[in-house]
């Protein structure tokens, strides 16, 4: 797995600054205030620091970002960052300017002077996050990253405010690893045994194979899996750190390690990007292995079907009739739709194993959602305000995008078959808002759920705010706060 930036906490010396041969990065306010570190860089520097501070190139800067000057004289270092940072920081803004550091660093050693800024967690994170590159089939990678010291007025706080969030970002990494990496290496075993290592973690991990699932009855996901050579399995992941009678979170999440759309064949053009479609069983992985790592005093059970969607003379065919595990018959018009018939299964499984006190499902589902919502929010939709209330408040708290969609019977009219109980697609209007209704037919009364579309977030074509080009680990941090706000107590 991509290993974090090591980030390291000290107290501020500055008889350091001189001799540091790296970078070093200083926080200038709007009024053009200067900290004690960034003091003695001016004064290294012969006051070079304050003319540029005093100049219209730093007055143009946004919250967060920051200008470099080059092969400061009067210091080792190869550059000073300067970063624009309000006295009265947001969090969104402290995460930009570690994400701006991050940027700008190349692989030096870098010697960020944050004395009395506040928010130093939240900027260290914003570094580690966007200090992110997916190497691990280049022959020739790129230099390993130096490491980062913050020099701040209290180390000892900031870090322990800092390791929460890092399980966060070591979490966001799985994830991407995950959802960057090649079908051919990251097959549906390959996949299992990454989330089997995680015992290490404290984690349950339970591994179900095809004949598991054939007792079960989990029809419809191994429908899906059928025409390929690699094996459809269930991995089951559970965190017990709350109460031990504490109904856990349920999180299910679609694991296609590659989807040619089988019969219903995908154009050829672009099918390289479906090996992202198993981003949503990275996302219950990422969050999983954060919350095991921060140790977070909740119980929830993460859940990822995983199979591979392949054309062969076993695939599954348009006009199929197939039974689901809750007993309802399933009209397959186009084997394209198949992340819906994975979750089914798996959602029912959950329910019925766990009696989860709420679920969340998340794919990589429709094209649609794209349409509608664009690379900016992924769809969300849920049968309950309350819970969909607070996983919207979460997402907006951490900088993920997200924005709820309708749900309706007029919708879910558009799944009738002739045939059988339902059709696996409702048409193409309103695409992502029935293949939503198509997963609420195996959400339980009593269930309050929440279904995450991310086919427009899991992976993009141009950098984020805290991701570079690729798989961004969306949906990480936001779970990972509802967790947090909504489902942890005392253990």
């Amino acid at each position: 797995m991509t290993d974090l930036t090591p980030i390291t906490f000290t107290e501020t010396d500055i008889d350091r600054i001189a001799g540091h041969e790296g970078r070093i990065a200083v926080f200038v306010n709007p009024e053009g205030r200067l900290d004690a570190g960034a003091r003695r860089v001016n004064k290294l520097m012969r006051g070079a620091l304050a003319r540029l501070v005093e100049g219209d190139k730093f007055a143009k800067l946004k919250p967060g970002q920051g200008v470099a000057m080059a092969y400061p004289s009067g210091l080792a270092a190869e550059a000073v960052d300067v970063i624009h940072m309000p006295r009265r920081v947001s969090v969104s803004e402290a995460r930009r300017a570690g994400a701006t550091l991050a940027k700008t660093r190349g692989t030096a050693d870098l010697l960020v002077l944050a004395a009395g800024l506040r928010r130093v967690a939240e900027t260290a994170f914003g570094l580690a996050m966007r200090d992110y590159g997916f190497e691990d089939h280049k022959s020739s990678p790129q230099e390993r990253k130096g490491a980062v010291t913050i020099m701040c007025s209290k180390p000892d706080e900031a870090q322990a405010a800092a390791a929460p969030l890092m399980a966060v970002a070591e979490g966001a990494f799985m994830t991407r690893d995950l959802i960057n990496a090649p079908a051919n290496v990251l097959t549906t075993t390959e996949f299992a045994d990454r989330l089997v290592a995680m015992e290490k973690l404290g984690l349950k991990v339970e591994v179900l194979e095809e004949a598991d699932l054939e007792k079960l009855g989990m029809r419809t996901l191994l429908s899906v899996g059928q025409g390929s050579d690699s094996p459809s399995k269930v991995v089951v992941m559970r965190w017990e750190g709350g109460k031990k009678d504490a109904a856990p979170l349920a999180l299910v999440g679609k694991g296609v390690v590659f989807d040619t759309g089988g019969i219903s064949l995908k154009p050829g053009a672009g099918m390289e990007d479906m090996t992202m479609d198993m981003g949503g069983a990275g996302v219950v992985a990422g969050v999983m292995r954060s919350l095991a790592l921060r140790k977070a005093p909740a119980n929830v059970v993460g859940l990822v079907g995983l199979v591979e969607n392949m054309p062969s003379g076993n695939a599954t065919r348009p006009g199929d009739v197939i039974t689901s595990m809750k007993g309802d018959t399933v009209e397959v018009i186009n084997t394209d739709a198949e992340g819906r018939l994975v979750l089914c299964d798996v959602m029912w499984y959950a329910q019925d194993r766990f009696k989860p006190a709420a679920m969340v499902d998340l794919a990589t589902l429709t094209g649609a959602i794209i349409v509608g919502l664009g690379h900016e929010n992924a769809g969300v939709f849920s049968n309950d305000d309350g819970f969909c209330g607070d996983f919207l408040k979460a997402a907006e708290a951490e900088g993920e995008g997200a924005w709820r969609m309708p749900l309706g019977q007029a919708y879910d009219d558009q799944l009738k078959s002739r045939i059988a109980d339902m059709k696996n697609v409702g048409g193409r209007a309103a695409g992502s808002i029935t293949a939503a209704q198509f997963l609420q037919r195996f959400v339980k009364e009593d269930t309050p759920w929440i279904h995450l579309d991310i086919a427009g977030v899991a992976s993009v074509k141009s950098e984020t705010a805290l991701a570079p080009t690729g798989a961004t680990g969306w949906g990480v941090a936001a779970l990972d706060r509802l967790v947090r706000d909504r489902f942890e107590g005392d253990r």
